[in-house]
C-alpha cells in the first residue's frame, strides 16, 4: 500500500497515538486556542477522523494569560482498564496536568494538576502502578528526563523523582514516551529543537528506572541531512503497536514552501511512519528518514488514503474544525441555516491577550483555493483573515463609511501594519471574496456589486514560522470588529468553500 506523508495535514503538532480495541486515538497541541487539544479517531492510522476536543470548557483549559504559542503544549494520550488519559502542559498556568475520560466520545474530567516540573510529560501503566515522567529536573537538581510514580486518583507524587536519561547530547531534550516490547523498556525522546535539527532519539533498559543505555544507531529519525527536500523538522514521535504486531511511529514533521526555500507556513504537521525494534537497534522510517511517499506492506493494498473533502459550512462545526483566540465570548457567534454570525468586540486582531470575534479553520495544504460571500457587515468591520499570530495576519475586509462602504487589504507583519489596497463600493449589497493559496503567494480577489477588484499578492513566507515565531500555522478565519460598543448587527458570511 502506499501513503502520503502528512497523514493529517496542516498545523496539528506534537502527535500523541494510543490503540484500544481495533480504533486508534490521536491528539495534538493546540496552544493559545479554544477548545484545547483536538482528538482523532482512525480505523487504520492513515485516515483520521476527528472526533471532538479534550478540553471544552473553561474550567479545564485556563488562557487568561496565554499569548502567541502559549498554554496547551505537547499532550500525551493512553488508556488503561477502559479509561483514557491525556496529559499535557499549560505554560501559561498551573504546570502539568492530566484529564480523564471513560467515553472518548463524551466530556473530560476536571483538571488533576501534578507538581512536576518540566514540559512534554508523559504516563506510562504497568501493574497497577502509573509512572509520570517529562523533561525536568529531579530532587537532586540533575536535568533531564526525569520520572516518578503517581496517585492516579489524585496526581500526588508518591516516588523520588529520578532523571532515568540525559539523552544522546542534542539540545532540547524533551518528549519522553516510555514503552516496553518483549520484556525491555525502549524510552524514546526528540532532540534538536522542533526545527530543521529535529530527531528522535531512543534508548532501552531491563529496569524501568534504567540505567537507560542508547540504541546504536541514534538519531533512529531525522530529516536534518535532507538538502533540498521539503519535509524537514521530523521529530517528537509516538509509538503504537498495531493488531498485526506492527509497530509504527506519529511523529511531527512541516513542509517548506519549497526545495530550497527554508520557510513553513501550515505549521507542524502529523507524519507516519513503520518502525522496526530489534534489541539494541531500531529502524523507522526509509533509512532514518520520512518520506512523502511511503510504500508499505504493513498495510493492506485495498486501504484507500481519502483525499481532503472540500471544506463548507455544512460538513463543518464550530469547536470542532472550527477554533477560537482563546475563549469564545457569549452571543457574539451564531451558526445557523450554513451562515455564520459574527457580532463585532472592540478587541482586535492586532491585540495581545485579547478575545476577538474569530473563528477559524487550519490551512492544510499549500496550495488551493477558498471563497466566501460576506452578505453584510453590519455596524462591524468584517472579513477574511489569513491568521499565523496577532502580529502576522492579512485581512480582507469591508466596513461602513460616510457615503457606503470601503473595501481594503490589511497587511500586519510585526511592528508594520499597513493598508496596502483600498476601494470604495456600493453601500449594499453581497461581496465575494476570493483567496488563492500557491506555495510562495497568497492571492485575493473580491466581487463586489457585479465588479471585481483585485487586491494583489503577498509573499507567503511573511506568515511562515521562521518569521514570526513561534509553534503555530496560518489558520483561514473570519472575523469582526468595531470601534463602538459591542456590535448589536452581526457580519454574516455565507458560501464558504475551502479546496486543495
Amino acid at each position: 500500500m502506499r501513503y502520503q506523508n502528512p497523514v493529517l495535514p496542516g498545523f496539528y503538532p506534537d502527535p500523541s497515538v494510543c490503540k484500544y480495541g481495533d480504533k486508534y486515538y490521536l491528539v495534538t497541541s493546540s496552544f493559545q486556542f479554544f477548545p484545547g487539544v483536538p482528538l482523532f479517531e482512525s480505523d487504520d492510522l492513515v485516515n483520521w477522523t476527528q472526533i471532538g476536543h479534550v478540553l471544552t470548557r473553561k474550567s479545564q483549559l485556563p488562557l487568561e494569560d496565554a499569548s502567541n504559542s502559549g498554554s496547551i503544549y505537547a499532550p500525551t494520550i493512553r488508556v488503561n482498564n477502559g479509561r483514557f488519559y491525556m496529559v499535557t502542559t499549560n505554560i501559561s498556568s498551573k504546570g502539568n496536568f492530566y484529564v480523564w475520560t471513560d467515553d472518548i466520545y463524551g466530556e473530560w474530567s476536571e483538571p488533576v494538576w501534578v507538581e512536576r516540573d518540566g514540559i512534554d510529560p508523559s504516563l506510562y501503566f504497568e501493574d497497577g502502578k502509573c509512572y509520570f515522567m517529562s523533561n525536568g529536573t529531579d530532587a537532586k537538581g540533575d536535568s533531564g528526563v526525569t520520572q516518578c510514580e503517581i496517585d492516579i486518583e489524585t496526581g500526588k507524587v508518591l516516588s523520588e523523582v529520578v532523571t532515568v536519561w540525559h539523552g544522546t547530547g542534542g539540545r532540547f531534550l524533551e518528549s519522553p514516551h516510555l514503552y516496553k516490547f518483549k520484556d525491555t523498556y525502549y524510552l524514546m525522546a526528540a532532540e534538536g529543537g522542533t526545527e530543521y535539527g529535529h530527531m528522535v532519539v531512543m534508548a532501552y533498559s531491563d529496569n524501568i528506572y534504567g540505567p537507560f543505555t542508547e540504541v546504536k544507531n541514534n538519531p533512529i529519525l531525522t530529516n536534518r541531512n535532507l538538502g533540498g527536500y521539503e519535509l524537514q523538522g521530523c521529530g517528537h514521535g509516538d509509538l503504537v503497536e498495531d493488531n498485526n504486531g506492527n509497530i509504527w511511529m506519529v511523529h511531527l514533521g512541516f513542509r517548506q514552501i519549497g526545495k530550497w526555500l527554508l520557510y513553513h507556513t501550515i505549521g507542524r504537521e502529523t507524519c507516519l511512519v513503520p518502525v522496526t525494534i530489534a534489541g539494541d537497534e531500531v529502524y523507522a522510517g526509509y533509512k532514518g528518514t520520512t518520506t512523502l511517499t511511503v510504500d508499505t506492506e504493513r498495510l493492506p493494498d485495498d486501504l484507500v488514503q481519502k483525499k481532503e473533502e472540500v471544506t463548507t459550512f455544512k460538513n463543518t462545526r464550530p469547536g470542532r474544525e472550527w477554533i477560537y483566540i482563546r475563549y469564545p465570548r457569549n452571543g457574539k457567534y451564531l451558526w445557523q441555516d450554513e451562515r455564520v454570525y459574527l457580532f463585532g468586540v472592540k478587541d482586535k486582531l492586532d491585540d495581545d491577550l485579547a478575545y476577538p470575534t474569530f473563528m477559524g479553520i487550519r490551512q492544510k495544504q499549500p496550495e488551493g483555493k477558498m471563497s466566501v460571500t460576506i452578505e453584510a457587515c453590519g455596524d462591524n468591520e468584517a472579513g477574511v483573515t489569513l491568521y499565523m499570530d496577532n502580529q502576522h495576519h492579512i485581512d480582507i475586509g469591508v466596513k461602513k463609511t460616510c457615503g457606503g462602504r470601503k473595501l481594503f487589504k490589511h497587511v500586519s507583519i510585526g511592528d508594520l501594519s499597513v493598508v496596502t489596497d483600498e476601494f470604495d463600493i456600493p453601500a449594499e449589497g453581497k461581496i465575494s471574496v476570493d483567496i488563492v493559496f500557491e506555495k510562495l503567494h497568497y492571492g485575493f480577489s473580491v466581487n463586489a456589486g457585479g465588479k471585481e477588484y483585485d487586491l494583489g499578492k503577498n509573499q507567503s513566507r511573511y506568515l511562515s514560522t521562521e518569521v514570526a515565531g513561534g509553534f503555530t500555522g496560518v489558520l483561514i478565519g473570519l472575523y469582526a470588529q468595531t470601534e463602538i460598543d459591542d456590535s448589536d448587527t452581526p457580519a454574516i458570511f455565507s458560501d464558504l468553500k475551502i479546496e486543495y
